[in-house]
């Protein structure tokens, strides 16, 4: 049987957010998001060399960061309440030092209520890519300052930034620059490429 991934759970806004974060404590070995209308979508794991692509790219952001000390580096596993009630869970995230220092403990030990300032979204074998493109810009919607989706099967990357068109590369063989969010960091995604 052949089942499309992520499978929606038609629920309505049925479940608060500590509920919610209740409901993914007890079901840990799965992954979960929330749409802005309470529903739940079942996330698929990743196939092994996208997890192998997506942890080169978190090592490159983490090195960057622990030399900067300019903010917090997410793996995704890491969920956030966006301002639109959606909980979300980027590939790759990093949040400003200063914002995530403003959010209380309780706040950061669930799904912190702040959008991330930079996310990644690494497409794996069973995304669909519209799909990957309106989380990307709900993402922007939210309060992100850069996004980057990176498209393995159409070997293209997708740049976007708030009131910018999304700039569209058609090749994996760049670097990517993350400019002015994280001042001096670039990507070298086609070294990547060659790495897994």
């Amino acid at each position: 049987m052949n089942i499309e991934m992520p499978v929606t759970l038609k629920m309505g806004d049925l479940m608060s957010e500590d509920e919610f974060f209740q409901f993914c404590q007890m079901n840990d070995t799965l992954e979960f998001e929330r749409d802005s209308h309470g529903n739940i979508i079942l996330m698929s794991p990743t196939g092994s060399f996208t997890g192998g692509f997506s942890s080169k790219v978190l090592i490159e952001l983490g090195i960057w960061n622990k030399e900067n000390h300019l903010g917090v580096v997410f793996d995704s596993s890491t969920g956030f309440t966006l301002p639109n009630g959606a909980v979300r869970s980027p590939d790759i995230s990093w949040i400003k030092e200063g914002r995530w220092e403003a959010l209380t403990e309780e706040e950061q030990e669930k799904f912190a209520p702040i959008c991330p300032d930079f996310v990644i979204e690494i497409r794996s074998k069973s995304d669909e890519l519209n799909y990957l493109l309106d989380k990307m810009n709900e993402y922007v919607a939210n309060g992100a300052k850069l996004g980057w989706l990176i498209d393995r099967f159409d070997k293209k990357v997708y740049v976007f930034e708030p009131g910018q068109s999304i700039v569209i590369y058609d090749n994996l063989d760049i670097l990517l620059p993350g400019e002015p969010i994280l001042p001096g960091f670039t990507l070298d995604l086609g070294s990547i490429m060659k790495q897994v």
